[in-house]
């Protein structure tokens, strides 16, 4: 017996456990000193943006003719871009390259320089979004903090995930959606599990910072409830390929239109001068400026915001004139991000949806409001949980089912061109292993017919 219990010991490699253990434990200390100050610190300029957009937005209200000087806006943020900031326009795909393949690192001058130009676009009237500053603020300050470290390649990828997911946590409210939409936007098919815990901390620390400074975020309720059975799951379901096909078109529509600006017009900081007249020249057309911004704020009380989805009052062609709107002023290289503009999109696009569909509107509001982005993202996971974080786990199922439709049906397509294909959704033929969306864009061009 006491030999058979010395054996056991010796197979457990007691010391071994413990050392294992220790180590682990050192580690995870270690993060947690790291983590913490850098978060708060994403979480506190996270404040000082969303606290910046409510004055210029307010300012912008009361001052209706600043809308006349967003070329010049445009020009002035162009113009210092290529004077100090080439090596950082790639924006929010430089941040996801860099944690692919570590190189050079993301320079800390992305941080103000992307700060100021939202904010530029949001003073004079551009309709962007503010989850691409909050994503390069966090990037930019985690590379930095990585470098100065003197971090190896695998943790300076993992510090650059908990940047992404502090900013999007602290910037949108939503913490667990933050922290998977770090984990999750990297590559298509796959999650980058390694990075789970860190980037909760990260995202968790960051939201409760950006809260502890008195910033408030949107809410937005479902007033009328209807029982979630199968049919209202095949409903979103249905809704879900709607939704995804607007992903693809915004996507397609935004890369399609800076493209053609980037070969039509050498010199980039004339490109925003351009979209400026063409955003001023909508406003006329359509004799309206609910579709300038972010879209979460009313100029006055009858004005269109996200919140006027969730109403009784439909409109059926919001989500169309807020894309036309968004896809001018980002192609035209307007800084900001397209998340809250995708917001605005699949919550009109929900809405209008609605009465089709014999559901109320604020419900489908609601779905198409996270589904519309899964789409154009590729980020079903982390958009589920967006959607039960703002407004709760009643309707996770259509939720989760709508956002994978559409998903699924956006295709190799996506906002963020560095994004890979880890996992393809459908086979593909001579797309080359973990290609990048940026690839399979040059590969359908390829394989397209010519006329």
């Amino acid at each position: 017996m006491r030999a058979t219990f010395h054996n056991l010991i010796r197979e457990l490699h007691v010391a071994v456990f413990v050392r294992d253990r220790r180590d682990h434990a050192l580690s995870v200390l270690r993060w947690v000193l790291v983590l913490v100050p850098i978060a708060a610190l994403i979480g506190t300029l996270c404040a000082a943006f969303l606290w910046s957009l409510d004055a210029v937005t307010r300012l912008r209200f009361a001052f209706p003719w600043l809308l006349y000087l967003l070329p010049l806006g445009g020009f002035a943020v162009g113009l210092l871009y290529h004077l100090t900031g080439r090596s950082v326009e790639g924006g929010n795909n430089l941040i996801v390259e860099q944690i692919h393949e570590p190189g050079g690192g993301v320079p800390l001058r992305m941080a103000p320089l992307i700060f100021l130009g939202t904010v530029v676009t949001h003073l004079f009237g551009g309709s962007a979004g503010r989850e691409g500053t909050a994503v390069q603020l966090g990037g930019s300050l985690a590379s930095g903090l990585g470098r100065a470290l003197k971090l190896d390649a695998d943790d300076t990828r993992i510090l650059l995930m908990t940047g992404i997911a502090a900013g999007f946590g602290a910037v949108f409210g939503t913490p667990i959606a933050g922290a998977v939409f770090a984990l999750e936007v990297l590559a298509i098919g796959r999650v980058e599990y390694r990075g789970l815990v860190p980037c909760l901390l990260a995202a968790l620390v960051g939201d409760w910072t950006c809260l502890a400074w008195g910033i408030h975020h949107g809410v937005y309720r479902i007033d009328t409830l209807v029982p979630v059975d199968a049919l209202l799951v095949a409903k979103a379901g249905i809704a879900g390929v709607a939704f995804g096909l607007v992903g693809l078109v915004f996507a397609e529509c935004n890369h399609a239109l800076g493209g053609w600006l980037k070969r039509v017009v050498s010199y980039g900081p004339l490109r925003p001068v351009i979209g400026g007249i063409a955003v001023i020249l909508l406003v006329h057309l359509f004799g309206t400026r609910d579709y300038l911004g972010l879209g979460t704020l009313a100029a006055a009380p009858d004005s269109i915001t996200i919140a006027s989805f969730f109403g009784p009052d439909t409109h059926p062609w919001s989500w169309a004139l807020k894309l036309l709107f968004t896809v001018v002023t980002l192609s035209a290289g307007f800084k900001g991000g397209e998340v809250t503009p995708l917001f605005f999109i699949g919550a009109a696009l929900g809405s209008a949806l609605a009465p089709i569909f014999g559901v109320p509107t604020g419900v489908f509001a609601a779905i198409g409001f996270v589904a519309v982005f899964a789409g154009a993202a590729n980020t079903p996971l982390a958009c589920t949980f967006m959607g039960i974080e703002l407004f709760g786990a009643t309707y996770a199922v259509p939720i989760a089912v709508a956002c994978f439709v559409a998903y699924l049906c956006s295709g190799h397509n996506g906002i963020y061109l560095s994004q890979r294909v880890a996992i393809p959704k459908v086979p593909t033929n001579g797309l080359a292993s973990n290609a990048t969306l940026r690839d399979a864009r040059a590969h359908r061009a390829v394989r397209r017919p010519r006329p």
